[in-house]
């Protein structure tokens, strides 16, 4: 049976990743302090605080671009591999938001912001810290730091939605504690998801008993099955460019067309898509990005938010993915062609959709426009063409059996 908590993650079906700490500052990506030899790591450590000032509505804006993107949480890091903290750590250390030169906790800035809106905040935090030394000599010491500042989340924040740890792998051997840490959070963030990366390596792979939800970095997903007596979700991460930190050099920006794709498949698996986008030093969203994330959301509202509820089913079809909600089917075409003569357009691949159950499709029509569905056989339709001046690459035809 699948805890309430878990069922209501996997009904969020999209989120906002945000990659967002002193890294931004450089635009060279989340990676820079380790991927480029020429960086200067002292000058990283001791000067980049100084120069960390986030605009006041930073925070704001964000949630309203998730929100218009259509997502339902946005997961943030609020510490990353840099071990420098975008929350108060209440004494353990200055590496942090508050004595850098914004002065602020933006942790209580982004979940106040995403309380208003109706949004589930999420929490990215690091297990590896390339700045605290105990980290590297010992161990058991760090655990202890590293407890402690999930347990300050846990209790200075509000009702969170979950926790997404990331960089186990880069210790392998080492006792990370994971009952210790977990459990800290059951005590305080009850229904509070966990989730820990297991990088690119290991896709799907569940780990700890405690564990929610397993993840798909930049991978395809899969139908997750339950492990341990426990049923889990899914979540593939992705990044709208190849690094997840702020990098404006770095043009391999997804299209819109690349995410709704993506989204399908995942929503085809039961897993939820997590998109992420790295905010520049002072806390604002490429331009370029926000607008595509904007599409994203277009297509979903233009096609009624069915996304959200519906989930893999046992039908399959030709030329279109089958997704149920427990009361409509909904058959998704994708590279659905554009109607217009060859001078104007290229001749598309009209697609024929047809069910693997010999049933009769009832009440048939396109989620987009609601016209009637005009059916070829009692289980078969062709898709019609996208009317010139509008193309939404994918469309939902919404059917009774």
């Amino acid at each position: 049976m699948k805890p309430d908590y878990i069922a209501r993650f996997e009904k969020m079906g999209m989120g906002l990743f945000v990659h967002f700490g002193l890294y931004s500052i450089l635009g060279k990506g989340e990676w820079h302090y380790v991927a480029d030899p020429k960086c200067d790591k002292k000058q990283y450590m001791d000067e980049l605080i100084h120069k960390f000032k986030v605009k006041k509505n930073w925070a704001k804006d964000l949630v309203k671009a998730a929100k218009a993107m259509g997502c339902k949480y946005v997961t943030l890091t609020t510490k990353h591999h840099e071990g420098f903290a975008l929350y108060d750590t209440c004494g353990l250390n200055e590496f942090d938001a508050p004595h850098s030169a914004t002065h602020r906790d933006l942790v209580k800035e982004f979940v106040d912001e995403c309380n208003k809106a109706g949004i589930m905040p999420m929490f990215y935090h690091a297990l590896l810290d390339w700045w605290h030394p105990d980290y590297y000599t010992n161990f058991p010491a760090y655990i202890d730091y590293l407890v402690k500042s999930i347990e300050i989340l846990c209790k200075n924040y509000g009702k969170i939605g979950g926790f997404w740890f990331d960089g186990k792998w880069d210790k392998p051997n080492e006792d990370w504690q994971e009952d210790r840490l977990y459990s800290t959070i059951r005590k305080y963030q009850p229904e509070a998801m966990i989730i820990n990366n297991t990088g690119l390596s290991a896709l799907g792979e569940t780990g700890h008993p405690e564990i929610d939800s397993v993840t798909f970095e930049r991978g395809k997903p899969f139908k997750v099955v339950s492990s341990k007596g426990k049923e889990v979700a899914g979540e593939v991460c992705d990044s709208l460019t190849e690094h997840w930190g702020y990098c404006p050099l770095d043009l391999t920006t997804k299209s819109p067309k690349y995410l709704i794709s993506e989204l399908i498949d995942c929503r085809a698996n039961n897993c939820n898509f997590l998109i992420n986008s790295g905010p520049r030093s002072d806390g604002s969203l490429n331009p370029v990005e926000k607008e595509i994330l904007k599409q994203v959301g277009v297509w979903i509202k233009a096609n009624g938010n069915f996304i959200y509820n519906a989930h893999s089913c046992e039908i399959e079809a030709t030329n279109a993915t089958i997704l149920f909600d427990g009361k409509y089917y909904y058959a998704i075409a994708k590279d659905v062609p554009l109607a217009m003569f060859a001078n104007i357009t290229r001749e598309g691949d009209f697609k024929e959709v047809v069910l693997s159950v010999n049933k009769k499709i009832k009440g048939a029509i396109y989620m987009d426009t609601k016209e009637k569905v005009e059916l070829k056989t009692k289980n078969s339709f062709v898709v019609k063409p996208f009317e010139y001046g509008r193309d939404l690459y994918a469309r939902v035809i919404r059917f009774k059996l």
